[in-house]
């Protein structure tokens, strides 16, 4: 039976049932671009990590979209430091590789930024601070039972051994966070000897479920479709060991009070395939080009343990390297995947594509009131280049993002 504290969301999704065509009539499409060439040149080795400090699960920062506008923006020669790379080995070497940016041109970045009204400009601190991570009602789902759990999309969340979640983006590879393998200035505990859980049920689900796993996710993304809670298992983990792990420099050179936040991303080589579909990335649109304006994304709160926890939401404000929204999230949430399904003209038919890296929390002032964010860092062209070079080995797949 369905508990009381369900009911509500139950009730949002059908509620949503109805709004369905009214954000569909239109078919919002990928549009494919050429994308820059970002391609390594000279790798050198650097002295070891020391692993000292404990990961931490969540990233705060006080700099706003507005101090995130205001921001000199980067020339040519700050791309190419920002886009170097480090690259930390299982057996504990770390080297930094150089790399060269060709065919960049700005003004053909999509990834154009609202104009924020009413904001003071540069963020004021506050001397009393209530983080919250959750907006008003609790709008995360738990999913659980095999039939969904093991079934595209959610079967590409996966979970980080220093606690942070991730997203599956090819054979054996993994975006997350860059916070949760480096705090800005080494490596963390754990961050050598990583592995990536894949969620999977201990035992057969003894109750089938009704509607198919499409039902939901169609439904939830702006397709028609109903939903029915799937059964609760208990659930394990199966661990991969990552081979490498590559961490920018823009996010090794900051830190999360300053712009360094636009590159809290990294990537995951494992040292074998995990067999499971991953999802592609791609460019990330403007917000008022999603789907509903929506984005999604599915990650391991710590506050559910053992379970995966599914949450999409309006996007909010953007500038061309993040996007704000306050869809609810808890620490061990951050290096999930921010996805969007849209219309693929070219193969004919929908794709879900991720366009960013869940990265945390904002907290910030704007004329004397408080105002909280949940961000993530949006994939740009220049950041489509960089880690599909990551997982191809060459730039001639990575020309359309």
């Amino acid at each position: 039976m369905r508990s009381r504290a369900a009911r509500p969301r139950f009730a949002s999704l059908v509620f949503l049932l109805f709004l369905q065509p009214v954000f569909c009539s239109s078919r919002p499409q990928w549009m494919l671009q050429r994308v820059p060439v970002v391609l390594p040149q000279q790798t050198e080795v650097r002295p070891a990590p020391h692993f000292l400090s404990p990961a931490r699960l969540d990233v705060n920062s006080s700099c706003d979209p507005e101090c995130h506008k205001k921001a000199p923006r980067p020339s040519y020669w700050d791309l190419r430091q920002h886009l170097a790379y480090e690259t930390l080995h299982s057996d504990g070497q770390l080297t930094e590789t150089a790399i060269g940016i060709y065919g960049y041109n700005p003004g053909s970045d999509t990834s154009s930024a609202y104009s924020s009204p009413g904001s003071s400009g540069k963020p004021q601190r506050s001397h009393v601070r209530r983080k919250r991570q959750i907006f008003g009602h609790d709008g995360r789902f738990s999913i659980a039972g095999q039939n969904f759990l093991l079934q595209y999309p959610f079967s590409v969340a996966v979970k980080l051994s220093t606690g942070c979640s991730g997203t599956l983006v090819g054979d054996r590879h993994v975006l997350t966070a860059a916070h949760c393998v480096h705090d800005g200035k080494n490596y963390v505990k754990g961050a050598q000897r990583l592995r990536v859980g894949f969620l999977k049920p201990k035992q057969r689900d003894t109750q089938p479920s009704h509607f198919l796993l499409s039902n939901f996710t169609n439904h939830v993304e702006g397709g028609p479709g109903l939903y029915a809670p799937p059964t609760n298992d208990k659930m394990k983990f199966q661990w991969i060991r990552a081979k490498r792990t590559h961490v920018p420099k823009g996010w090794i050179k900051g830190n999360a009070n300053e712009i360094g936040m636009d590159y809290d991303y990294a990537l995951l080589e494992l040292k074998k395939p995990h067999k499971r579909r991953h999802m592609k990335l791609g460019v990330s649109p403007p917000a008022q080009r999603l789907p509903g304006r929506r984005v999604h994304f599915s990650g391991y709160d710590n506050d559910r343990p053992g379970q995966l926890v599914y949450r999409f939401c309006p996007a909010g404000e953007e500038t061309s390297d993040l996007l704000y929204q306050h869809c609810d999230a808890q620490p061990g949430a951050s290096g999930s995947g921010v996805y969007a399904r849209m219309w693929d003209g070219r193969r004919q038919r929908w794709e879900r594509k991720v366009i960013g890296v869940f990265s945390g929390h904002q907290w910030v002032e704007r004329q004397g009131a408080s105002q909280e964010f949940n961000v993530a860092v949006r994939i740009t062209p220049l950041k489509y280049a960089q880690i599909c070079y990551w997982i191809k080995g060459n730039f001639v797949d990575c020309r359309e993002g």
